[in-house]
């Protein structure tokens, strides 16, 4: 019953707060340790590719680390103190309102200014933006909630209830500590993608270490997202479109995982995704996911938001069962 508290304690709390600024964050302490196991691995007479393990490796054990001597401090010393540390640790990892707010700042700028627009989209996407139109805009930052939904939201809350369970024949705390740990190693990995996996020059053989092993974490969630994007657009009229979408677009993307989250959206908003894409100055040619039944509009955005928040929801609802069936079975 713990971790089930610490879990919906979490997600409240990201709801209520986000993630502000003056709050220190452990994904920016997990960005640290990845710019100095770099420093160090680059140092080292190794391969590039043995340099990106070499770190991976560095990273993750500091990672783990750094988490449990926390929570386990707390334990010994202040027992109180653990649930509020882990509730907080575990809220760091889901990122629903600071996506839906990103996303909504785009929006506004939409009703005002394209060029301001361009700005905000370009801090929740890779590509170059800086010559988008409005379409290509609003279908960049819908890419970028669909997405982010599967890496910001799902996958923490599937990996945290996979270390309850893998904690839970322990019993004590140890269903929470493995909750934490699980959650906040996937973002360890995640980190490590967004920083290291880029396909140019420095990074191709040193990032894809942490490139593959994103992909293979991300792998369940990914569907799980695009699932519950389906049932989510049930509330709108759409679900058998977007699943059509998902069952024929979701190989299209360049990514094994993000084509179902995008595809699923995509079919449920009636819009196509994907196209082509500028990253550091060179074209990048994708197929498009979905149908053009119609074009983007704004307002696309808000519904993506609202898709996204529903899906998060049936997916907690979900995660909170696979658990409760388990307790009820070994009680």
């Amino acid at each position: 019953m713990s971790f089930l508290l610490v879990l919906l304690s979490a997600c409240l709390l990201d709801l209520l707060i986000g993630d502000p600024h003056w709050l220190p964050h452990p994904v920016r302490l997990i960005g640290r340790f990845c710019e100095k196991t770099e420093a160090l691995t680059r140092s080292l007479p190794l391969s590039e590719k043995s340099m990106g393990r070499l770190s991976v490796v560095g990273v993750l054990l500091l990672t783990l680390f750094a988490n449990t001597c926390v929570l386990f401090l707390c334990s010994l010393f202040f027992y109180p103190l653990f649930w509020i540390v882990a509730t907080v640790l575990m809220y760091t990892t889901i990122a629903a309102r600071d996506l839906v707010r990103h996303a909504s700042e785009v929006y506004v700028a939409l009703g005002s200014d394209l060029a301001t627009a361009r700005l905000k989209v370009g801090k929740i996407v890779g590509r170059d933006t800086s010559c988008l139109d409005e379409q290509a805009i609003i279908c960049a930052c819908v890419e970028s909630v669909a997405e982010n939904m599967s890496d910001g939201v799902i996958a923490p809350l599937f990996w945290a209830t996979a270390g309850a369970l893998a904690g839970f024949a322990a019993g004590g705390i140890w269903p929470v500590v493995c909750a934490v740990l699980a959650a906040m190693v996937y973002k360890a990995i995640n980190t490590m993608d967004s920083m290291f996996g880029y396909k140019n020059e420095q990074y191709f053989e040193f990032g894809s270490c942490p490139a593959r092993l994103d992909d293979l974490v991300n792998y369940l969630p990914a569907r799980i997202s695009a699932a519950t994007l389906v049932v989510a657009a049930l509330f709108w009229g759409t679900s058998r479109r977007s699943l059509a979408t998902v069952l024929r677009d979701h190989d299209k993307h360049a990514s094994p995982n993000a084509g179902w989250p995008e595809a699923a959206v995509a079919g449920a908003l009636g819009i196509q995704l994907g196209g082509d894409s500028w990253y550091f100055g060179t074209c990048c040619h994708k197929p498009y996911l979905g149908d053009d039944v119609r074009s983007p509009v704004a307002e696309d955005i808000i519904r993506a938001n609202r898709l996204m928040l529903t899906a998060s929801f049936f997916c907690l609802l979900l995660f909170l069962l696979v658990y409760s069936l388990v307790l009820a079975a070994a009680a």
